[in-house]
């Protein structure tokens, strides 16, 4: 299914269709959005977010199929192409408290949209219904592109592996994805070849031992004192155990013991994230943290269990698809629109995807030029409301590029 299709008067012209009935389409997918962000919905949670989704679907004559639980898959275009293009979307909201002030945040407390999942799905949502406009011509040239939408993109781990074992790349032969960049200015598109985020798995050390009164430590084993060494010496271990150019990097989110400041605790643990930029780094990481915390541990004679969760691998994006996104970019929003992005220690699902088809995710700019610069992860997150159109066109057009491996294909 790999071979591209030949060019003809009509890719141009179904571009152009489909990038107008974007903009068209622009109010309603701001209303989509802002109904997203004000009833956010936690991972494996996302019910009132797959049933907007299909419910839009629906009115377009998209097919579609709601899977177990959450998420969707839809068609657009030919039932048996000569070639499918896969774009992915993530319906999840974070655990934190939204604290925007705007007129739509969220209305559930401690749920919020705080790394634009809502953006995420409104623009492959508008992409997918624009592509819908011009069915019958991809019909007629063989195309077909499929929307995921997936559940719980925030845990691990993710729910990718839930997509796939649902059939979301059967028959697709590249996939596509966005995420919001609050670093990056609205009408700007952030790409690079290769890895552009880290593997990142998680890890709790959970601690037991005799407990006791704080004035006699030597008779207890002190498990705060232990938990302590190893809250500071297993990241500092680990720099020196592996090469420094893998960017290892151990972070506690949580740290837990006891609950009077006069007793020494019979328990306790912590449990944060580690993140590695090298993907062979990343393969046997886990064996390495596991001995590293027993070594720091030992001579406090505590009992240790370590639960270590393999998260994601490092999202690899393939050149070809760089590419794609590329042309599109500078077709839709200009040639400056395209900006070089760097390789962050953030996780992210996707990654599982790329691990079975080629494809890239781009950087979208959700920044108002000469506006405040947000952080992903926190509940103030304010995206510029032209990033879903800008990001809708952008898969779109890249979608309906057909040079997969051939990088004198041009944007049709």
């Amino acid at each position: 299914m790999n071979s591209p299709l030949p060019t003809d008067h009509l890719g141009s012209e179904l571009t152009e269709r489909v990038r107008d009935r974007v903009t068209e389409l622009d109010p309603v997918l701001v209303q989509v959005r802002r109904d997203l962000h004000s009833h956010p919905e936690l991972s494996w949670q996302e019910t009132r977010t797959t049933d907007v989704v299909c419910e839009h679907l629906a009115r377009a004559g998209v097919r579609h199929r709601r899977l177990p639980g959450t998420g969707v898959i839809a068609d657009v275009g030919a039932a048996e192409p000569t070639r499918r293009v896969a774009l992915r979307a993530d319906l999840d909201a974070l655990p934190i408290q939204d604290r925007t002030g705007l007129e739509y945040a969220s209305t559930i407390d401690g749920v919020a949209h705080g790394c634009g999942h809502d953006v995420h799905t409104t623009v492959v949502l508008g992409a997918g219904l624009a592509l819908a406009h011009v069915q019958d011509e991809l019909e007629a040239q063989g195309r077909a592109v499929r929307l995921l939408f997936q559940p719980a993109e925030e845990r691990v781990p993710g729910g990718a592996h839930h997509m796939m074992e649902h059939g979301a790349l059967d028959g697709v032969d590249e996939i596509f994805a966005v995420h919001c960049d609050p670093s990056i200015d609205v009408g700007e598109v952030g790409l690079a070849t290769g890895p552009i985020t880290s593997a990142c798995d998680a890890l709790t050390v959970n601690l037991h031992g005799k407990g006791g009164h704080t004035s006699r430590p030597h008779l207890t084993q002190d498990l705060v004192y232990a938990l302590g060494k190893i809250v500071a010496d297993v990241p500092a271990a680990l720099s020196r155990r592996l090469d420094p150019r893998s960017g290892v990097v151990l972070v506690w989110g949580t740290v837990h013991a006891g609950n009077a400041q006069n007793v020494i605790p019979a328990s306790g643990s912590a449990s944060g994230t580690i993140r590695v930029l090298d993907v062979e780094a990343w393969r046997d990481l886990g064996e390495r943290v596991e001995k590293i915390v027993q070594e720091v541990a030992a001579p406090y004679d505590v009992s240790v269990q370590t639960e270590y969760v393999r998260g994601v691998p490092p999202v690899v994006n393939q050149a070809a698809s760089v590419l794609a996104l590329s042309r599109a970019a500078s077709s839709a929003l200009g040639p400056a629109a395209v900006v070089p992005t760097r390789q962050s220690l953030g996780g992210e699902d996707f990654s599982w995807y790329l691990g079975d088809v080629p494809g890239a995710m781009a950087r979208l700019g959700t920044r108002t030029p000469g506006g405040t610069t947000y952080e992903l992860h926190q509940g103030d997150l304010v995206v510029d409301e032209r990033a879903i159109g800008h990001g809708a066109t952008l898969l779109a057009g890249a979608a309906l590029y057909h040079g997969a491996g051939d990088a004198t294909s041009p944007i049709r």
